[in-house]
């Protein structure tokens, strides 16, 4: 018999209860209008507003984030212990949700990547001189970072950097080439993964060398780059372990901002649906049209919920526990973005293909979100190996779920009762030779 793999989380006893408690719920709806009456019109005035040099606008970006911080949602994807709110990862899908679908939201409110998981480096591993250097300054936005971890050679597989660091005295000596280093060309501070070790190195470190192309995720040369000895981060040979802190929660943030992007996808595919005519109807009622609405409802559903579930499992246990569920939901919302994207884009028509709607965005995101932080097949073969480790092969040359054998261990099993009655056998007997006249 094949053991069966099931949810295990410490709190399997507890009620299932999807409602959000009122206090947080009214977190959520402050979020949810300040961002549609103030940022997203902030982001239309001033794209990029957050590293804007513009007194003005530093002026009125500053007065937004300390309403963020006087709700206190600022850093929220801090651990209290780190020093930020502490929410869990349950109310942080809950308010990524919503920063989601407003591109300026997630700097507004301090919680953008790269920034968040290089961060949540250094507020775990971080000596107090490295976090009171790099960590304060990225907290108030004087400074940014990128995380500079891929390799041409070896993308996402740590198993096949080369990027190394020697020790050289009171220094590092740092040699590599790195690959899409997202934001590297405007970071102040770039977290390096090597072989031995995590470090920070200052962009303008000479021999950091910064490619022409790509110009938004750097391909970015290390050519004999020292930095002090106290820019190691964490314990040497440790980066794996700094990685994978930085990498876990930080996956459920990106999912439930899919999902928001999914939802306003949604929004825009069946406000357009009921408005276009075709074929003397309205779009909305020609099968074809319902069956992309219907399809993409579900799917959007089912994400969310596994996410917000998944979430809820590393809140009740840890990261390492939840990480079967955290490689599925990676690979599982690029999947829901393109389809439902592609939908909307589709029902749009003309327009769907045009920069005139975030549509075409939308639906060029999606591949790049299935390589990013690893592959989907690298995620779908992790999660395969891992369910399967909760079974093993059956006996002999049928499965356990072999109807005659399954009839014939009942048979066996009900002959206490059988010999007790033979009134009962009888009747058994009889049923069991229509049944088989049915099946011959």
């Amino acid at each position: 018999m094949p053991v069966r793999a099931r949810p295990r989380c410490e709190g399997d006893t507890m009620a299932w209860d999807f409602s959000t408690d009122p206090e947080f719920q009214e977190k959520l709806d402050w979020v949810d209008r300040f961002c549609r009456e103030e940022v997203e019109p902030l982001g239309f005035i001033f794209p990029y507003a957050v590293r804007l040099p513009d007194p003005k606008v530093k002026e009125l970006v500053r007065g937004l984030q300390q309403q963020v911080k006087d709700q206190g949602l600022w850093a929220i994807f801090l651990d209290e212990e780190l020093g930020g709110p502490g929410f869990g990862q349950l109310k942080l899908g809950l308010l990524n949700e919503i920063l989601g679908r407003y591109p300026a939201a997630p700097q507004l409110f301090g919680a953008a990547a790269p920034d968040t998981g290089n961060m949540e480096m250094l507020a775990a591993y971080g000596t107090e001189e490295q976090k009171e250097r790099w960590l304060q300054p990225l907290l108030d936005q004087e400074i940014f970072s990128a995380y500079s971890m891929t390799e041409p050679q070896g993308g996402s597989d740590p198993n096949l950097f080369r990027t190394h660091a020697v020790r050289d005295g009171d220094e590092w000596v740092i040699n590599g080439e790195k690959w899409f280093t997202s934001a590297g060309r405007v970071a102040d501070i770039l977290f390096v993964m090597c072989t031995n070790g995590m470090f920070v190195v200052p962009r303008d470190t000479p021999g950091v060398e910064i490619m022409p192309e790509p110009r938004n995720h750097n391909h970015i040369i290390y050519t004999d780059v020292r930095v002090p000895a106290d820019h190691l981060l964490g314990p040497e040979d440790g980066a794996k372990v700094l990685a994978q802190r930085r990498l876990g929660g930080g996956r459920i943030h990106h999912a439930m901002r899919t999902i928001a992007q999914c939802t306003l996808a949604f929004d825009m595919m069946c406000e357009r649906a009921l408005s276009r005519e075709s074929h003397g109807a309205t779009i909305a009622e020609h099968q074809m049209v319902q069956e992309k609405i219907a399809d993409s409802y579900a799917q959007i559903r089912m994400l969310r919920l596994f996410v917000l579930e998944t979430a809820w499992k590393i809140d009740n246990t840890s990261t390492q526990e939840a990480r079967t569920d955290i490689a599925a939901v990676k690979f599982t919302m690029a999947k829901v973005l393109r389809e439902v994207s592609f939908n909307a884009l589709h029902i749009h028509g003309s327009l769907g293909t045009t920069d005139l709607t975030p549509l075409q965005r939308m639906y060029a995101e999606a591949p790049t979100m299935g390589i990013a932080d690893g592959v989907d097949e690298v995620h779908k073969a992790t999660v395969a190996r891992r369910v399967l480790k909760g079974y093993r092969p059956h006996e002999g040359y049928f499965p356990s779920e072999f109807l005659p054998a399954k009839r014939e261990a009942a048979w066996e099993a009900w002959e206490p009762r059988f010999e007790a009655d033979p009134d009962l056998r009888k009747v058994a007997e009889g049923y069991k030779e229509y049944f088989a006249k049915r099946r011959g």
